[in-house]
């Protein structure tokens, strides 16, 4: 038995109020930021230098400075500086993909060895505790890197 028309018409308008719907529940889910979470970085003691597995950024004065190949400097440096977490009271599931974090805060004078799990969200401290990254904070935390020109 073939459908008609109008019965195609009604199959497309169900299943798109059902995707409008399931996209709607998702940017609910991740859109906004937990309850729980709370600034990583002090006002008092803002962050001065981040090193994310050999790319860099500083701030000197008001500006951000970044290794050459970052070409989203300003950017980067906000979504660190503005970071929020959920800290984990256990040791959470995690992919093996981890990348190093040295960290270097205002008026601390040795700086922090972290761990971060960007596929997963999850930052380690140097103090071991865990912490979740909000699904909308973490597209920021990735440099945007320049690509390498290789002459021969």
């Amino acid at each position: 038995m073939a459908l008609s028309r109008k019965n195609w018409n009604y199959i497309i308008i169900g299943a798109s109020v059902f995707m409008i719907s399931v996209l709607s529940f998702i940017n609910d889910k991740t859109a906004n930021i937990p309850d729980d979470a709370v600034a990583l970085f002090d006002p008092q003691l803002p962050l001065v230098q981040l090193n994310l597995d050999n790319m860099w950024l500083s701030k000197q004065g008001d500006d951000w400075w970044c290794h050459d190949r970052v070409i989203n400097c300003q950017q980067w440096a906000q979504a660190w500086q503005n970071i929020s977490v959920s800290p984990l009271a256990t040791q959470p599931e995690h992919s093996s993909r981890e990348q190093t974090l040295t960290i270097a805060i205002n008026n601390i004078h040795t700086a922090q060895q972290w761990r971060y799990f960007p596929e997963d969200g999850l930052l380690q401290s140097s103090n071991l505790n865990w912490y979740q990254i909000p699904p909308s904070l973490r597209a920021g935390l990735q440099p945007i890197l320049a690509e390498v020109s290789q002459s021969k």
